[in-house]
């Protein structure tokens, strides 16, 4: 399994189970996505997705918001575009990049446990987080799964 996570050569050659290929497009879809949300919305989704109360805070600081999760909308495009070269180009890299989405789920969530946002509801992103867990668990583990010779 150590071997499938990180192969000695990074090149297309694929092991996996083939749907692990095809439940990773809508992760990458999903994450383009959000990163352009991020970007180009008005609040970069801090209000209208993760429902903080930016109209509560003082100007300078609602903005101060919205520039972070537009940075982390950048973050999250150039993710996007090292799928889509591992999808088209480094498929042997698709068990790594599965154990990077399900890690940094995880550690994400001990971040938020430890330093928890004052949200004015639920987020709205929670659902669609969920969502890409469930692929990403079920990706990772047909991606590390031994295909027939």
């Amino acid at each position: 399994m150590f071997n499938r996570i990180f192969p000695e050569t990074i090149d297309n050659d694929y092991r996996g189970h083939v749907l692990a290929i095809w439940l990773f497009i809508p992760i990458l879809f999903m994450k383009i996505a959000i990163s352009l949300l991020h970007i180009f919305g008005n609040d970069g989704g801090a209000q209208s997705v993760s429902r903080i109360p930016l109209d509560s805070y003082p100007v300078d600081a609602a903005q101060n918001i919205i520039a972070l999760f537009s940075r982390m909308g950048l973050d999250q495009l150039i993710l996007g575009l090292v799928f889509i070269l591992v999808l088209v180009r480094y498929r042997a890299m698709l068990p790594l990049m599965y154990m990077f989405i399900l890690l940094g789920y995880l550690l994400g969530k001990g971040v938020a446990l430890m330093k928890p946002t004052i949200t004015a509801g639920q987020s709205g992103a929670s659902t669609p987080a969920m969502i890409l867990l469930a692929i990403s668990i079920a990706g990772f583990c047909l991606s590390i799964w031994r295909r027939n010779p």
